[in-house]
């Protein structure tokens, strides 16, 4: 091994060390480093095995961060997670960070605010703008009208 490849694989597994990555980023910031194909390959591997790199890990703390500090619906982090490259198993454990509990109450509490925030609408658009919201936030259309409903019948 070279030193060459040596600083290089120091600067990636500093890269990792810093925040969790996905394959896909470090595979992108190799290249930026001007280290492709078999090489890059081997580099990530080595990664993998010193556990720099665990995309497993990456999407269960996107996904629970992701919910928790921004209040992001299901949708909008499945579809962060997959334009990360990380599907399949991976993505599925990371979506099992969230509880259900939680996620409906967390809907609630952000649909409750909203709504306060929207003081003086008429009901009809009080409701489509709540509805639009959460729905940008990355919420199911179902939960979103059960949960309005509910709310209606208090």
């Amino acid at each position: 091994m070279t030193d060459q490849t040596k600083e290089i694989l120091r600067r990636a597994a500093s890269f990792c060390a810093y925040q969790e990555r996905t394959q896909r980023e470090v595979r992108e910031r190799l290249k930026e480093w001007e280290v492709d194909g078999d090489e890059a390959e081997e580099m990530i591997a080595w990664l993998i095995e010193q556990n720099y790199l665990n995309e497993e890990r990456f999407a269960k703390t996107f996904a629970g961060s992701k919910f928790r500090v921004k209040h992001w619906g299901r949708h909008k982090i499945r579809q962060h997670l997959k334009q990360r490259g990380i599907t399949g198993y991976n993505l599925e454990q990371g979506m099992k960070e969230i509880e259900q509990d939680d996620y409906r109450q967390t809907l609630v509490d952000l649909l409750d605010k909203k709504k306060r925030s929207l003081q003086g609408e008429s009901p009809l658009v009080l409701k489509q703008k709540l509805v639009r919201y959460a729905i940008s936030k990355g919420y199911e259309s179902e939960l979103v009208w059960a949960v309005l409903g509910e709310s209606n019948d208090h």
